[in-house]
């Protein structure tokens, strides 16, 4: 698959701007703060439907703009789509694939994958649990669409049961709702752990191979999901993990009526890494945590290509200049075979390494 064009109009600090891209690289050079983490985001947003930075739509038009359009131009299984987006102030934003407006973000997954890699991600290894479960549901929600629709029904649930929580003191008739959005979640969330146990036992076979190359085989990778106590086998039937859910939900019943808060669900799940044995997350020194972290972006990448024949379009922000040389040249000789954008704040090698276009970022404006 392949971004073959893009439109912005509106968006962040752009104007009005188009650009033609390479099937194989695109090079986004120029000074910080000139746009080009913002033209990522747009590739990002069209294909997911969310940005990886913004909270809302609001904060991704223009200063002084009322809306915004995003569009591309893509070339996925052997069919072209037009993807646009239109975000508003004042009202709801309306994206449609080849003119027909979508009802929900997993249908952008039937379009075009994105692999997104920032800076912030050579952290994931280090950070807290939620970082490594938004990896994993960034993933699948991409990937598997029905994944992002049991996502969407855990959370409504999980809102609403958070909100009873909070307000019973005042309103002790809220409880009777409880127990129904109890069932919702213990159902959307055997759903959650089926795809999550499935995705990371893939996951850990290829990131090890990634991470055993990369420190030249003196280093193991090991991967495990870690989701609820009470689950014994996160690779069970949907039925079994229901009652397992179930059984966690009632032994902590009390506690969250004490505490107002919802203690217990697959959104407290997380992705335990270790190195030669050890939890890398205390343990593993900084090249070693990067390398893992390295490994999971291109597993991502991998695991894609496996399941459509297509590689996904990887985006490298501002990554490669926070490396060393020994990881960068890692990185540059696993990403070929699918389309690459690259932004850096010097052209520096990359152009002749890799072949494709160079384009120059600055304020807003892009050229080639």
């Amino acid at each position: 698959m392949r971004i073959d064009f893009l439109e912005l109009e509106g968006f962040r600090n752009y104007g009005r701007e188009a650009a033609d891209f390479d099937p194989r690289c695109n090079v986004i050079c120029g000074e910080n703060a000139q746009g080009k983490t913002n033209l990522l985001e747009a590739l990002v947003y069209l294909s997911r439907g969310k940005s990886p930075r913004a909270r809302t739509d609001r904060e991704m038009i223009g200063f002084q703009e009322e809306s915004a359009r995003l569009a591309v131009r893509v070339a996925s299984r052997e069919r072209e789509f037009r993807v646009q987006a239109d975000l508003f102030r004042g009202r709801r934003r309306r994206i449609t694939v080849n003119q027909v407006p979508i009802k929900t973000n997993a249908a952008l997954g039937d379009v075009y994958h994105t692999v997104l890699f920032q800076p912030e991600d050579l952290d994931l290894i280090r950070e807290g649990a939620a970082a490594r479960r938004r990896f994993l549901d960034t993933a699948l929600c991409q990937l598997r669409p029905r994944y992002a629709a049991a996502l969407a029904g855990y959370e409504r649930a999980r809102e609403q049961k958070t909100r009873i929580l909070r307000d019973f003191g005042q309103r002790p008739d809220l409880l009777e709702a409880l127990p129904e959005f109890n069932q919702q979640m213990i159902r959307f969330g055997a759903a959650l752990i089926q795809y999550r146990n499935q995705f990371c036992l893939r996951l850990s076979e290829i990131a090890a191979v990634h991470h055993r190359e990369c420190s030249g085989g003196r280093e193991r990778l090991e991967l495990q999901y870690q989701t609820v106590s009470s689950v014994e086998d996160p690779g069970a039937d949907a039925g079994t993990l229901a009652d397992r859910l179930r059984r966690h939900m009632e032994s902590h019943r009390e506690a969250e009526l004490s505490s107002r808060l919802c203690l217990s669900g697959p959104h407290k799940d997380d992705l335990l890494v270790a190195i030669n044995g050890r939890e890398a997350k205390t343990y593993s020194s900084q090249g070693q945590t990067r390398t893992a972290a390295l490994a999971l972006k291109l597993a991502e990448r991998e695991i894609y290509q496996n399941a459509s024949g297509e590689y996904p379009v990887l985006l490298l922000d501002d990554v490669l200049s926070e490396l060393d040389p020994k990881r960068q040249e890692f990185v540059l000789n696993r990403i070929a075979g699918g389309q690459v954008f690259i932004t850096c704040c010097e052209e520096d090698r990359l152009p002749s390494l890799l072949g494709g276009k160079v384009f120059h970022v600055e304020q807003g404006r892009i050229q080639s």
